[in-house]
């Protein structure tokens, strides 16, 4: 292989290069960002659970959303919402007998109505591992999160909105609490999204003749590939069971989600045939002007072989050049598309707000798409944009090679 040759014949015919280099970078740019954003929005869907660590969120949705004709409860003042219904001390032992379980957390979510307003109020186990709304405590703005009982934390727009400030006190079902700090929300936990903060067994107290309830447990599997059997073991462990995971986000967030999910591959893939189809018929436009000097390179001596190393040297740089292009504008396109916001609708029985309250926060949250770039996308990347230069000039070096040196030169 003449590598001086290869590369004054890339230098001669410039034009014939951009476009071949052009088409590459096309295919491989819409690889790159196809590619990107369908696993940002795997990772979208995925946050609001691994903010609080846990794979798995198991609830005990309220008899009357089963039954209509009951009478609703009533709604004055501290009560269980809807979806978060008591689970008993046998449901936790059933719970525990389910393998594959790694950590287990609880909490005690209540919802507050009174006349100056509703509250969302979490029960927090403090000695409970780094999982589920123990997280939160990363969160902090101002001040340290409860060290015992009779403390709160408050969410910090929450806490505007009333007024309440660092060292203040609030109440809560006719009980005081000391607010010794503040947080902010981390972008997409909605799932810990609540307005107080309170030990564990501070929430439970509020709650009027019940102790050492809970309402929401937080698991984490020892192997994450196995998720869809354990959700199968607990709802047929425990009868009336909400089993919640990040699949429950895109089932609804649909439309794109699924796309990307399903087709990212093919579509890009489709682009990749889009540039390899574009450097053929640019090859093909430019057979007359190679034939005739592939029939000069034949009749000095150059054998067959020396034809399909030639045209694949030249088509190598090529394809290097394009795949380098390709992947820096993919990783534009990326970068760009990471400052875009898109809506993750929160399922109903992780909705912690009721659609109804007078201040209730919509279901439905924005988040930044969270784009990145791997190192692996940009290999694969690359190793398809050769492979797409290899096979385009193996056929037509295949074509060009058996061609008779008398045939081309008669025509000059």
């Amino acid at each position: 292989m003449n590598y001086i040759y290869i590369w004054k014949e890339i230098r001669h015919h410039r034009h014939r290069t951009l476009v071949n280099v052009l088409g590459i970078a096309v295919g491989i740019a819409l690889f790159v960002s196809i590619n990107a954003v369908s696993d940002a929005y795997q990772k979208a869907i995925s946050l609001p659970f691994k903010n609080i660590g846990a794979d798995i969120v198991v609830q005990r949705a309220e008899k009357r959303s089963l039954d209509a004709a009951q009478a609703p409860a009533s709604m004055r003042g501290i009560r269980l919402p809807f979806s978060n219904q008591i689970l008993s001390s046998q449901d936790m032992e059933k719970l525990k007998t389910i393998s594959g379980i790694d950590a287990m957390a609880t909490s005690l979510l209540l919802w507050e109505f009174e006349k100056g307003g509703f509250k969302t109020i979490m029960g927090v186990d403090l000695t409970a591992p780094s999982l589920g709304p123990i997280k939160v405590k990363d969160w902090l703005a101002q001040g340290r999160f409860p060290a015992k009982t009779g403390e709160a934390v408050l969410e910090k727009h929450f806490a505007k909105f009333h007024k309440v400030k660092l060292k203040d006190t609030i109440m809560i079902g006719g009980h005081s609490f000391n607010v010794v700090g503040l947080l902010e929300i981390k972008e997409g936990s909605q799932v810990a999204s609540a307005n107080i903060y309170l030990p564990l067994a501070d929430a439970q107290s509020l709650l009027a003749g019940t102790t050492g309830n809970i309402n929401t447990v937080y698991l984490h599997m020892k192997n994450p590939a196995q998720i869809d059997e354990i959700k199968r073991q607990i709802s047929k462990t425990l009868s009336g069971i909400t089993v919640t995971s990040s699949d429950s986000f895109l089932e609804l967030m649909g439309g794109m989600s699924q796309i990307s999910s399903q087709f990212s591959l093919v579509v890009s893939l489709v682009a990749l045939a889009g540039a390899f189809f574009l450097i053929i018929k640019t090859m093909i436009g430019n057979l007359v002007e190679r034939s005739r000097e592939i029939g000069i390179l034949k009749a000095v001596g150059w054998t067959n072989s020396d034809v399909q190393k030639q045209l694949m040297g030249e088509t190598f740089l090529q394809s290097v050049m394009g795949g380098v292009a390709g992947i820096a504008a993919g990783y534009l396109i990326s970068y760009l598309l990471g400052y875009l916001s898109i809506p993750v609708s929160t399922p109903w029985e992780l909705n912690l707000t009721p659609a109804f309250a007078k201040d209730a926060a919509t279901a439905v949250k924005t988040i930044r798409l969270p784009v990145s770039f791997s190192a692996g996308l940009m290999a694969a990347a690359l190793v398809l944009s050769l492979f797409a230069g290899g096979l385009a000039s193996y056929f037509m070096g295949r074509r060009m090679s058996k061609m008779k040196p008398v045939d081309i030169l008669r025509r000059l």
